[in-house]
């Protein structure tokens, strides 16, 4: 049961961080710079963490700053307020994300550039076979060491993890929770202490502050990521980390940092 436990958890912790980390505050936002050689090591620490639910560092980027832009209006990827429940807006999400995965569409000039791209690995990434391996691999993990038929439940978690922590920071921070600053959005800070999704679901202070990389905005809240990201600077592995508070180039028009705050709705 340990052993499960431990891998599961350890799958989970080490997708989410991936996906924030790398994905999001550096390819998606340049919230700090890496060296060529670590960028290399991020990207593929990240495609052995998420495995078969590799996201696409090129994809991820130009979703995500689409996100920024048309926040919860009919041309977000990935707002709730146009799918009737987190399965069908993932799904919607999904037919994006594979038009600038595979290439299908052009995305807005102001969309393109700046992210992580590997070719070997984003395209062994898109490959059903590689995908099926990985799926391999995490069923003979539960067969050798799951105690009973039960733990077999978890298993189908490991082949989606990517599109599940998705759902849970897309519908969650954007349906559930309180707001900090008034925004032309409807996001939310889902959790104060964000351990579940590494800080990703402070949504309102990252759709205000979209380039700080602290998501954490209040004195009670907690973004477990950003103490890494200073260790990382101070070991010199990343640098020129973004001054909290700048605006970020892709983000619509949005209220200064000193918005008002507002209650909890």
């Amino acid at each position: 049961m340990a052993v499960i436990l431990s891998f599961f958890f350890g799958h989970w912790l080490s997708a989410i961080f991936c996906q924030t980390f790398f994905l999001h505050r550096y390819g998606a936002h340049r919230q700090f710079t890496m060296s060529k050689g670590w960028e290399r090591f991020f990207h593929l620490f990240t495609f052995v963490a998420q495995g078969s639910s590799f996201l696409n560092p090129r994809a991820y980027a130009i979703l995500h700053r689409m996100h920024h832009a048309y926040s919860d209006t009919e041309r977000d990827p990935h707002s709730p307020l146009f799918s009737t429940n987190p399965a069908t807006m993932m799904w919607k999400t999904k037919h994006k994300y594979d038009d600038y995965a595979y290439a299908r569409v052009e995305p807005e000039a102001r969309f393109v550039g700046g992210y992580p791209e590997w070719p070997l690995i984003d395209k062994l990434s898109q490959s059903w076979l590689v995908r099926i391996l990985w799926g391999g691999a995490y069923t003979a993990v539960y067969l050798a060491f799951a105690p009973s038929i039960w733990w077999f439940l978890l298993l189908p978690a490991h082949f989606v993890m990517g599109p599940i922590h998705g759902a849970i920071v897309n519908w969650g921070g954007h349906k559930y929770g309180y707001r900090n600053y008034k925004t032309d959005d409807v996001s939310r800070n889902t959790l104060v202490f964000d351990f579940l999704t590494a800080g990703e679901l402070f949504q309102n202070n990252h759709h205000v502050f979209p380039m700080s990389p602290n998501f954490a905005a209040r004195r009670f809240e907690l973004d477990p990521t950003y103490p890494v990201i200073l260790l990382l600077a101070k070991l010199g592995i990343i640098k020129d980390v973004s001054a909290q508070r700048a605006r970020y180039p892709h983000e619509r028009t949005a209220p200064e940092a000193e918005a008002a705050s507002v209650a909890a709705e």
